[in-house]
């Protein structure tokens, strides 16, 4: 094949993705001069990356088999737009070898490696039995092309529990399961095909030795056409939810210089074995003592960041020039690794409820901003909608500095000051995560978050008096800041009155708590807050977010964020929802009853499994939804008869449906 229809140069570039990485891939892109072309489904017509880009295509319906994985409508758009070359971000169908080709063949640049880079590695079997060929070293586990039931078992328990099943065309930890008995192998390898076959089209498994207390460790390499292949120093990935990475840094903590150039070494040799072009990432799983190759990922990574950061390198661009036809421009011993860098995972998920991801509209997006080392990669703003058909990931925080004590640091103030509202997010919880002792010990494996969860899903902290007294200062702000679009008049000035006192009564609450009462005495002298026996002077000055809060001779910033009686206030003693008690009454609560049987969210039936009238512990499975790409699975909120099932396998349900009836046992 002629090298220049794989590698030339091109002006319009067409990035065949959506939120975060297509907003980062278009960030680049624009930087060296390039046209941009983004594409979105109906559900993404007012994304972040349909702004950010010169032009923009529809492909179809929300469905991301409809419009992102629809590769014969991502050829139309580069058709219709006048692009010369696709880059796939990650996710996707971003290794896709099929896709690759279709460019080809359209004569479109793919910026990525080849077709058959993509099948030799990133089909798991296939890749494996091609490094155990070049001698890198493999976990013990089972590659081959028969997927039936008798041989898989045979191989699980040649191997010897617990294992790894998962799927060979996965990634994001999709299609994945760990079993650690024979009785759980069947049910383990229906559920983890079903799940790979939705995501990925694929449902081919295999299986592994499961390493207890392993540590993920993973090497980022670039090569070009040119026959120049470099490893770009090493990321450590161990903090993983469901094998889903949540944090990752840079360089790892764990290894020694020596080890470090093993493993880069090894992850070159992987490489090398393709002779591969472009950006990837060679996978490793440790037991502590030794390494071993599990996975290579043939695209961008969503840690890239942390990679940049330590060497200066911009992968985007670096990947953007391989397409070109450029050869790499610096030799392996010109990268220079500098300081640390740490990178966290931003979701729409509830961690207090399984992490259930949430949608919805973003009322409100405040991030601090990206200086003294650190960066942002977002994919929504203010305004956007999350919406049930994808990833829930928001953005990526990511801190830099000359140590990795100071980069935690960073990174976790950056967390802590970071206020999104209108949906649910993780952020409490990677603040909890980063400040936990282990983690900033690295005493931690991928098992770590499991274990802790409990610890690390608190319930936020009781209102205490700064925070009524801020909740208050925020009624009074928020009154003040409306007055000011009025005409002026002292009497609009809050506090300000010629002669005597007032008071006004304020009454908060949390949840279903009880109502929790505080007075403000205003008027011709300073004016105060009363909470208890304690009588405390206070005044108010605003500012972006919030205001500054004097309390008794202390000033604390508050953020704070107003929704008709609800309030939102971050302090310096974490984040609270209080409810502003109508005063002037006439309120009523609606109690939700947590044992109906109803879909969290919009998702998919995927499984059934309990019948009608089958008698059912507490805690059994009764269905199982695909809810943003993962799987939830409903459950028995008390011991009872399975009355009925009002859906079936396949149907699309709602949020708030009922889907089955419990009726409780009476004991």
């Amino acid at each position: 094949m002629d090298r220049s229809m794989l590698y030339r140069r091109f002006r319009t570039l067409l990035i065949a993705n959506r939120g975060e990485i297509a907003c980062r891939v278009i960030r680049t892109a624009r930087a060296m001069g390039l046209r941009t072309v983004a594409v979105y489904s109906e559900a993404d017509r007012d994304a972040m990356h349909v702004a950010l880009a010169d032009e923009a295509v529809l492909l179809g319906p929300a469905r991301a088999r409809d419009s992102y994985l629809s590769v014969e409508r991502l050829i139309e758009a580069a058709r219709k737009t006048g692009a010369e070359a696709v880059h796939p971000g990650y996710g996707f169908l971003s290794e896709n070898a099929e896709f690759a080709r279709a460019c080809l063949e359209a004569g479109l640049v793919f910026v990525g490696p080849t077709a058959a880079m993509m099948t030799a590695m990133g089909s798991k079997s296939g890749s494996k039995a091609l490094m155990e060929k070049a001698g890198v070293p493999l976990v013990p586990g089972y590659h081959g092309e028969a997927q039936d039931d008798a041989t898989l078992s045979k191989a699980a328990d040649k191997i010897g529990f617990p294992i790894l099943v998962k799927a060979s065309a996965g990634g994001g930890g999709r299609g994945m399961r760990i079993v650690r008995s024979a009785d759980e192998l069947g049910p383990a390898i229906v559920s983890a095909k079903r799940e790979a076959k939705a995501a990925f089209g694929d449902d081919r498994m295999l299986i592994e030795k499961y390493v207890d207390n392993p540590r993920h460790i993973e090497v980022q390499i670039i090569g070009d056409s040119h026959g120049n292949l470099l490893s770009l120093f090493e990321r450590e990935c161990t903090l993983q939810r469901r094998h889903q990475k949540v944090i990752e840094e840079a360089p790892s903590p764990t290894l020694n210089p020596a080890q470090r150039e093993t493993v880069c070494a090894a992850a070159r040799k992987a490489a090398g074995a393709v002779n591969y072009v472009g950006a990837g990432t060679i996978e490793f799983v440790s037991d502590g003592k030794d390494v071993f190759f599990i996975e290579m990922n043939t695209r961008l990574q969503v840690e890239h960041p942390v990679t940049e950061l330590i060497t200066g390198i911009d992968l985007v661009e670096w990947q953007l020039r391989v397409a070109f036809g450029e050869a790499l421009p610096l030799k392996q011993d010109e990268i220079r690794l500098n300081g640390h860098a740490v990178e966290a995972r931003v979701y729409a998920e509830n961690p207090t409820k399984n992490f259930m991801p949430s949608v919805g509209r973003i009322s409100t997006w405040r991030l601090p901003a990206e200086t003294g080392g650190l960066r942002i990669d977002a994919g929504y703003r203010e305004g956007d909608t999350v919406s049930p058909y994808y990833d829930a990931m928001l953005a990526k925080m990511i801190a830099w500095a000359p140590t990795r004590d100071v980069a935690i640091e960073r990174l976790n103030r950056g967390l802590q000051d970071s206020d999104v509202r209108g949906i649910v997010t993780n952020i409490p919880f990677l603040s909890a995560l980063m400040t936990h002792p282990k983690v900033r010990t690295n005493a931690i494996d991928t098992g770590f978050i499991e274990r802790e969860l409990a610890g690390l899903t608190q319930a936020p902290p009781a209102p205490g008096e700064l925070e009524l007294c801020a909740a208050v200062a925020a009624v009074i702000n928020d009154e003040r800041q409306a007055a000011q679009d009025e005409a002026s008049s002292p009497w609009q000035t809050f506090g300000w009155m010629p002669v005597g006192r007032r008071q006004r009564s304020f009454a908060f609450r949390v949840g279903h708590g009880p109502e929790q009462k505080i007075t403000l005495n205003y008027g011709s002298g300073p004016s105060t807050l009363l909470t208890g026996d304690r009588e405390l002077a206070f005044t108010i000055a605003s500012r972006d977010g919030g205001f500054d809060l004097t309390l008794d001779g202390v000033k604390s910033q508050v953020a704070a964020v107003i929704d008709g009686h609800e309030l939102y206030l971050r302090t310096r003693n974490g984040r609270f929802d209080l409810h502003w008690v109508d005063p002037f009454g006439g309120e009523s609560e609606e109690h939700v009853g947590e044992d109906k049987i109803a879909a969290p969210l919009p998702g998919t039936v995927v499984a059934v499994l309990a019948e009608e009238g089958a008698k059912l512990d507490k805690g059994a499975p009764i269905l199982t939804l695909e809810v943003m790409k993962m799987e939830q699975t409903l459950r028995a909120p008390y011991a009872g008869v399975l009355k009925s099932i009002k859906c079936k396998v396949g149907d699309i349900v709602q949020e708030g449906v009922e889907l089955a009836v419990v009726e409780p046992s009476g004991e």
